[in-house]
């Protein structure tokens, strides 16, 4: 740890980290049991072409149509819609502490994260996220996807911090081993007390 440079910035992914996840698999396990749907065939569909959707090469219609939709259903696409954002819940904690070294440290915060657009939107518009991040480098805005070292260079970019100075936060332990290649610190996100505690260590008490 290079404790002789401030940091100045701090890079959040942002499902598992200060929001449930956008739609993982135990969602689309409710989904199928509150809608009555065959899991495994929804399931297959959407690993086909999520991905699509997550790079905003899709829309959120055109994936349900593509996962949901193909056949006729008792229930609408704004109902199915509905629900899938209605799974975001926050982690009050997480939201509470960047909020607070934000402006105790007068920090950037940044997003970096894999969210399709319409998802993202609602979650950014729900939670009042651009009240405490400086900005949002999502996949379905820059067209890459994480591993992809460009989502890092893009947010290094956009906020003009060299790499030591900002910390990277990922509940994906892979993700977090890219950062760190690329030259910023990394936090394993495990639990709100794990990182609260490492952020301390890097003098963001």
């Amino acid at each position: 740890m290079d404790t002789k440079k401030p940091i100045r910035g701090l890079f959040l992914d942002i499902g598992g980290v200060i929001l449930t996840n956008g739609w993982d698999h135990t969602m689309r396990q409710k989904a199928a049991k509150v809608f009555n749907l065959d899991y495994e065939e929804l399931n297959e569909r959407h690993h086909l072409t999520f991905d699509t959707y997550e790079e905003g090469k899709l829309s959120l219609v055109d994936y349900l149509n593509r996962v949901i939709f193909y056949e006729e259903r008792s229930f609408t696409s704004d109902e199915f819609r509905d629900f899938m954002f209605e799974q975001s819940q926050p982690f009050q904690d997480m939201i509470d502490l960047i909020k607070e070294l934000k402006q105790r440290h007068g920090l950037k915060v940044g997003a970096i994260s894999n969210e399709g657009r319409e998802l993202m939107i609602y979650r950014i518009q729900k939670y009042e996220l651009k009240k405490f991040f400086d900005f949002f480098i999502s996949s379905s805005f820059v067209h890459y996807r994480k591993p992809d070292e460009d989502m890092f260079h893009m947010a290094l970019d956009v906020s003009q911090i060299p790499p030591e100075q900002a910390i990277y936060i990922e509940d994906r332990p892979m993700f977090v081993d890219v950062a760190k290649s690329l030259g910023l610190n990394g936090i394993y996100h495990k639990s709100f007390k794990s990182t609260r505690d490492e952020l301390a260590g890097y003098g963001l008490k």
